[in-house]
């Protein structure tokens, strides 16, 4: 994932999984459902755990914006559904300075989870966390009968940025092209019925998700 602006060496390491905080990429920087189709704002992060999934937690300083609306079909709501839970379990991870945090493990399976490890272990290798608004929108998603999904949605990062934990400095960056990011997903339903990440790609400056 392309989720706030990375360290250059993130970029090197992590092609297939960029999670990039904020606009643009810095030199010095890591960058980084809903119920209706309206937008719906998760301020202060305390996301309960359903079934065994972990709880996850994140501070007042981050909210989510998921402008994912619910399908109607059962599959794809539950792909939508363990989608979000994701992209949290990584974040708290961030947050808590800890690049083998079982969340994100839940969620993520093989190389795909080894890479937001790689991510994660850079933030802390920088003593950086982050902060802001996140808002994610125009999902797609298909589920095969073969227990195999696909998710794509876009990311817009505009708001969201670097926080260094040691000193709480956040470094702010403009909103370019680049805080525009679509990202592909494959998922496949596991043993316990989680819709776990087997891979996933992302592209900074989509065109499909600038406004």
């Amino acid at each position: 994932m392309n989720r706030r602006t990375a360290f250059p060496a993130t970029l090197a390491v992590i092609t297939a999984l960029t999670m990039t905080a904020c606009g643009n990429d810095d030199t010095d920087a890591p960058a980084k459902g809903s119920d209706k189709a309206t937008r719906v704002e998760v301020p202060t992060s305390s996301a309960p755990a359903s079934d065994d999934r972990p709880e996850i937690e994140l501070p007042g300083d981050l909210s989510y914006t998921f402008d994912w609306p619910k399908t109607g079909d059962k599959e794809k709501d539950a792909v939508l559904a363990d989608g979000e839970q994701s992209i949290k379990a990584v974040d708290q991870a961030i947050v808590k300075q800890n690049a083998l945090d079982k969340a994100y493990l839940y969620y993520y399976e093989g190389e795909a989870a080894a890479m937001p490890q790689k991510f994660v272990q850079n933030y802390v290798d920088h003593k950086a966390a982050i902060t802001g608004s996140y808002r994610f929108y125009a999902p797609e998603v298909n589920v095969d009968q073969d227990g195999t999904a696909s998710l794509s949605y876009c990311e817009d990062q505009g708001k969201a940025f670097v926080k260094y934990v040691e000193t709480d400095k956040i470094k702010k960056t403009e909103v370019t092209a680049k805080s525009y990011v679509i990202y592909h997903t494959s998922l496949k339903k596991n043993d316990k019925g989680v819709w776990v990440i087997q891979k996933i790609v992302s592209e900074s400056g989509s065109a499909k998700c600038r406004p």
